[in-house]
């Protein structure tokens, strides 16, 4: 039975996703197991470390299908390690004792690293599908809100108008930031592991370096440079760049819960019957993917920190911390599956209201354009003045209830200089709005 969110019937694919789960599940992790060996035994049958007739044998006998997995698990109870649990059942099922040159040379943490490093490289896989899909669904908002108006907020407070497409394209660009750091990290991160007891593999009394060679080459993988048994920090370098991204995921469920207030109602989560409903108030739309990725990042960022634990390792085997990473990498890739798939429904199906936009910039009667008002006046008045003036006229529009606008067209000082119009045209948002549009084609003509 079930007893945690991510394998849970009713919660996993709400809080994960069903790729991911896979990727670290028993039955994949495994077969990584035995991927290596296979690898392994097919690499020192080819160079004649071993006999070919052994290589062929322990080759046909490295299948999933042949595990008996009742025999595994206690066999791991007992041992505290499934990997040589997996070597018995690979020679038991050999003929002729051929099974005895499985895993020559090599040690149980080699096997599991390097199994954990495929699988980061199949999580990895599908975490840049997703990071592709959101900086697109985000471009396609950026290029099509490029100068929808919007008002952009300081501590919570309305500050100047910024637009819609370019509030989308910010977010974009740290992205699109993501997308090149896993292009980056790859390299350093997808290195396998073969060092045998101590990492000098002095198990091997010849092709020692060659057997390793070839096994990673086999594999797909970067062969190290030397052993890397307790020096951890590729795999904390995975846990950062996924709590980096999980940062970013929490700042657009931000956001679109802070717009779906009742109060804002600028953008909604995808409509579906009866999804974000209440059970005593009708009315209600509730977000539901944000509070997900709310709550799948902030667990995530708890991971993220347990590998960086998992780095002070004693000696050349540790005793402890690289249990650590059994527990943590296989969850943060699972809750960040589930952050990257509800933020995709999210942008995907967002629901704008431009209109709504517009009237939430013009609730303050004008005063969001004070900024706008002042910088007008500097150069007939002095910057420094006019925004003393324009602060006195400000807290007197507000005590008044009156559209700043009216209040400006008065005044002595200000109508000497400016005109009606001019005065029209530096309170018009769609007038002050900066170089949105100019950054929005920049992130835009950026993208790789």
């Amino acid at each position: 039975m079930a007893s945690t969110i991510i394998d849970s019937r009713i919660f996993g694919d709400m809080f994960s996703d069903a790729r991911m789960r896979d990727v670290w599940s028993d039955e994949n992790r495994t077969a990584k197991y035995l991927d290596i060996e296979r690898a392994l035994a097919k690499v020192q049958g080819e160079l004649g470390f071993i006999p070919k007739e052994a290589a062929d044998e322990i080759v046909r006998n490295c299948n999933l299908s042949q595990i008996d997995w009742v025999k595994l698990k206690a066999k791991t109870e007992q041992i505290g390690y499934p990997i040589i649990a997996v070597v018995n059942q690979i020679n038991a099922n050999c003929r002729d004792k051929l099974g005895e040159y499985c895993h020559w040379g090599a040690t149980t943490q080699d096997i599991t690293d390097t199994a954990a490093v495929l699988q980061m490289r199949e999580g990895l896989a599908l975490v840049e599908e997703d990071l592709n899909e959101i900086g697109d669904a985000l471009a396609s908002l950026a290029r099509k809100y490029r100068d929808t108006p919007v008002i952009g907020r300081s501590n919570l407070q309305q500050a100047t108008p910024i637009t819609f497409g370019y509030k989308m394209a910010s977010i974009l660009a740290g992205i699109d930031r993501h997308r090149e750091r896993l292009q980056q990290l790859k390299p350093r991160v997808l290195m396998g592991e073969f060092g045998g007891a101590s990492g000098t593999l002095s198990s091997l009394e010849k092709g020692a370096m060659e057997t390793q060679a070839g096994l990673m080459k086999e594999l797909g993988l970067a062969q190290p440079l030397i052993s890397w048994h307790t020096v951890r920090d590729t795999v904390a370098e995975v846990g950062s760049f996924l709590g980096l991204v999980g940062g970013s995921l929490g700042k657009i469920a931000m956001d679109v819960k802070l717009m779906m207030q009742t109060e804002v109602a600028e953008v909604f989560e995808p409509f579906a019957p009866g999804r974000g409903s209440s059970s005593t108030m009708p009315q209600k739309r509730n977000p539901i993917s944000c509070l997900y990725i709310h709550a799948n990042i902030s667990v995530a960022r708890q991971h993220a920190a347990a590998l960086m634990d998992a780095m002070v390792a004693d000696h050349e085997r540790s005793t402890g911390p690289w249990e650590i990473e059994w527990v943590s990498l296989p969850e943060i890739f699972c809750l960040m599956s589930g952050a990257l798939k509800q933020t995709k429904f999210i942008l995907k199906g967002l629901e704008v209201d431009a209109t709504r936009m517009r009237a939430n910039i013009d609730i303050t009667n004008g005063l969001v354009m004070s900024e706008a008002v002042m910088m007008g006046l500097g150069p007939y008045i002095g910057r420094e003045y006019a925004h003393d003036l324009v602060y006195d006229l400000c807290r007197q529009a507000l005590a008044e209830n009156r559209p700043l606008i009216e209040i400006l067209v008065v005044h002595p000082e200000i109508s000497k200089h400016v005109s009606r119009a001019q005065l029209d045209a530096m309170c018009d948002p769609a007038n002050n709005l900066g170089q949105a549009g100019v950054m929005v084609d920049r992130v835009l003509a950026a993208r790789r």
